[in-house]
Order: C-alpha cells, then sequence, then structure tokens
C-alpha cells in the first residue's frame, strides 16, 4: 500500500518549538530579570523607604531623652537606648538620611568628576592626556586616609565638607577605570566616522563613547557610594565629621564614646555597623548584576541539555544520499 512517502523522506514527529524570547533590552531590563540585583534593590529600596519616613516612623527630635540610660531592647524601646536615655531605633532611623544622602551626592559627583576626566583624557589625548594622567596618579598614589584626616581637621565642619572631602578623595580611581574603557571604545570605528562627518568632540564624547560605557559607569557610580557611606561613617567615628547631625557614623562615635564597647550594650552600635553592612551588601548585589548582565561569560544558561533527553528527528532533503 503506497503510503505517500517519498524515497528520500522520513517519517517524523512535529517536534513543539518554544517561542524565542525576545532580547534583553537593555541594562535595566537586565537588572530587573537577575535575581541577586533584584534582592539588592528591595534591600536599598527598604533603606530608602525607611530615610524617607523616618520623620512619620519616629516623629520629634531623636536626640531627646525618653528613657532610663542603657536600657536593652524591649516593648518601649525596640532597639534599646543609649547611655544617655536617647531611643537607639529613633537615632539610626533619622540617621539613615544622612548617610544615604551623603553617600549618593559623593557618588554622583565623584562618578562625574571622573567621567569627565577619562573621557576627555581618552578623546583629547597627548598633552592634556598625560597632565590628566598626572594629577590622577597623584590622587591615586596618596594615602587616602590620611588624606581624608587632614582635610577633614583643617576644613571647618558641615555635612558640605564632609561631602567635599570625600569627592576630593574618590574620584581618581574611578577617573582611571572611567579613561581606560574610554580608550578602548575611541578606537572603534563608528567614532572615527563621527569625526570624518565633522561631528563635535564633545558631542563624540557623550553621544558616541559615553553611551556605550552605561554598565562601567554605574558600577564605578555604586563604587563610589559604597565609598562615601563608609567612609563618612569612618570620619565621623574619630570626630573628624559633622557631629551635629544625626548619621550611623555619629551613633557609632557616641557609642564609642559613652563606652557601650565597655559595658556590652551591642544594642547601641551594632544597628548602625549593621545597617552600613546591609546597605554595603545590598549595592554589591547589584553591581553584580551589572556585571552579569554585561559579561556574557558570567551569564548562566537558562536550560541544560540532559544525556537522556531525546534528540528530535527532521526530515533530510530531498535527493540527499542516505
Amino acid at each position: 500500500m503506497d503510503l505517500g512517502i517519498g524515497p528520500d523522506e522520513v517519517l517524523t514527529t512535529p517536534v513543539p518549538q518554544k517561542t524565542p524570547k525576545s532580547p534583553r533590552s537593555g541594562l535595566i531590563h537586565g537588572l530587573l530579570s537577575n535575581s541577586k540585583s533584584v534582592a539588592g534593590l528591595i534591600i536599598l529600596a527598604l533603606f530608602i523607604a525607611v530615610a524617607l519616613l523616618a520623620p512619620i516612623i519616629s516623629p520629634g527630635d531623636p536626640m531627646l531623652i525618653q528613657g532610663f540610660g542603657a536600657e536593652p531592647p524591649s516593648a518601649a524601646h525596640l532597639f534599646g537606648t543609649t547611655a544617655k536615655g536617647q531611643d537607639v531605633l529613633a537615632l539610626n532611623l533619622w540617621g539613615a538620611r544622612s548617610s544615604l544622602f551623603v553617600g549618593f551626592i559623593v557618588g554622583v559627583a565623584a562618578t562625574f568628576v571622573g567621567l569627565l576626566v577619562g573621557l576627555a583624557s581618552a578623546y583629547f589625548g597627548r598633552g592634556l592626556d598625560n597632565l590628566l594622567s598626572l594629577v590622577t596618579n597623584v590622587f591615586l598614589l596618596l594615602p587616602g586616609l590620611p588624606l581624608l584626616v587632614i582635610l577633614a581637621a583643617f576644613l571647618p565642619q558641615g555635612m558640605g565638607t564632609v561631602i567635599i572631602v570625600l569627592v576630593i578623595t574618590g574620584w581618581a580611581g574611578s577617573a582611571r577605570v572611567l579613561r581606560s574603557q574610554a580608550l578602548s571604545i575611541r578606537g572603534k570605528d563608528f567614532v572615527a566616522a563621527a569625526q570624518v562627518t565633522g561631528e563635535r568632540g564633545l558631542r563624540i564624547m557623550f553621544r558616541e563613547i559615553l553611551p556605550n560605557m552605561a554598565s562601567i559607569v554605574m558600577s564605578t557610580f555604586i563604587a563610589c557610594v559604597i565609598f562615601g557611606i563608609g567612609a563618612q561613617a569612618g570620619l565621623e567615628f574619630l570626630g573628624l565629621g559633622d557631629m551635629s547631625t544625626i548619621s550611623w557614623g555619629t551613633n557609632l562615635y557616641w557609642a564609642s564614646n559613652d563606652g557601650a564597647l565597655l559595658t556590652s550594650a551591642w544594642w547601641v552600635f551594632i544597628p548602625p555597623g549593621a545597617a552600613i553592612a546591609l546597605v554595603a551588601f545590598a549595592l554589591a548585589l547589584v553591581n553584580y548584576g551589572v556585571d552579569e548582565t554585561t559579561n556574557p561569560r558570567l551569564r548562566r544558561p537558562r536550560g541544560r541539555v540532559h544525556a537522556a533527553a531525546p534528540t528530535p528527528v527532521t526530515a533530510s532533503p530531498k535527493g540527499q544520499d542516505r
């Protein structure tokens, strides 16, 4: 009986094909589809929400004495009280506002300065590159902590001074990284084509080179934010910051001055330290998500082929020898 099958055709069973997923539209989509970066963004969003809602969660002046000194955590004071009788929870809620604000401002400013220096060095080259590289190397060779201490000690106290000091000491590393990336993009064909068409230098820098550096710029920004939060806490712990403000660093400073470590009042110094560590951990997760999104070698395959999986059989082309 003739089944209508040609000599060069094979009876096959149709294999259902998966609908191809659309490629990642960009860095933001990649971050939102990465579990590590999503976890980091959630933690970071919680801290930002707590900082913004501090006047609602804990209204009034957090510096006021609200109980007896050095009380452990209880229903009345969830995080206990300091040696002076201040509520530890209120101090840390309000301290988040200053610490996160300084950290993100320092991150934006240091990344912006480093980006300008890196792009100018890579694009214009020659004399300007040598000059900017010399200045960058000088700041990289100067020891960071002593420079921070000297600048903070001689400048007038205040949050603005802290931000300026941290930007001065934190831009050089980002400039070096961004310059290296810009140099690699500087030699691409589309940059040469833009130069041939008569595009101005600033337009090429910010319209052609900069968009191709989005991932490294974001990673540099995250690193600068981590540096800003940690360095501010370190300065204030040493008593070189603005002691009139409330931040995680000043909370650690007063905990040390009041002898919290000697009296085993762990509830006073653990919350600000844990908050700094959690924010840095969240930003590191986001940074890891950026790396996984932009580096194909770090991406995990979404599906694995098992040895026992059946091999699909397809019809051989007509005229092909079997």
